[in-house]
């Protein structure tokens, strides 16, 4: 039931995700082998980094197909990059082709925005944030609306259906903080370096059957 495969691809902080996945009970492997993963209960692709460098790599490892099957059928996690990869296209690396499994596009932060007292905010976005639940899902269970979230990033998702936004934060806009839709979930923010509220969203993926 709780045997998770995290995807490697020489890129994003592995260690820390399986880690936190371990200690709330999952049993891990961290692995770019596509039979292993095939054979996952469920998958979590985590991402740091350029995205354009991140897809380049899963490609070149050639776990594209195996990926676009997990996410067809188990429960699926994208984190951060992760998140990203899931959409469309992104405007970093230019106009980089992600595995559209949610209609949409990646955009980067303005260098010009502006928090509520007019002071201005740096780019990337790093630091804690609140995060407000869009819709109750199982993933958020246990989980506080407007908990704080541990984001570093510089690009934010802008899904076309504005319905599959399971949750949202600020940066000088809102934004995506976590997309959901049947058994594909992503977060922008990092769960792993979320203490109290990113391991009980890892627990509850442990235990998602992947309905929604």
């Amino acid at each position: 039931m709780n045997r998770v495969v995290v995807i490697d691809y020489g890129m994003g902080n592995l260690h820390s995700v399986a880690k936190a996945l371990e200690h709330v009970g999952g049993r891990v492997t961290v692995t770019d082998d596509a039979r292993q993963i095939a054979a996952a209960d469920r998958v979590v692709l985590p991402g740091v980094g350029a995205i354009g460098d991140c897809l380049a790599e899963i490609r070149r490892r050639d776990l594209e197909g195996v990926i676009l099957e997990a996410a067809a059928s188990r429960p699926f996690l994208g984190v951060c990059v992760g998140m990203q990869a899931l959409l469309d296209v992104s405007e970093e690396s230019g106009q980089t082709r992600c595995f559209g499994l949610f209609a949409g596009r990646v955009a980067r932060f303005s260098d010009h925005l502006r928090d509520a007292q007019g002071g201005a905010l740096k780019v990337p976005h790093m630091g804690w944030n609140r995060v407000i639940q869009r819709f109750e899902h199982p993933l958020w269970h246990g989980i506080e609306d407007a908990s704080r979230f541990y984001f570093v990033h510089s690009f934010y998702a802008i899904p076309s259906a504005p319905e599959v936004i399971a949750g949202s934060s600020e940066h000088g806009i809102e934004f995506a903080a976590a997309l959901a839709r049947g058994n594909l979930f992503a977060a922008q923010f990092h769960p792993e370096k979320s203490q109290h509220a990113g391991l009980q969203l890892y627990r509850n993926f442990l235990h998602w059957d992947g309905q929604f």
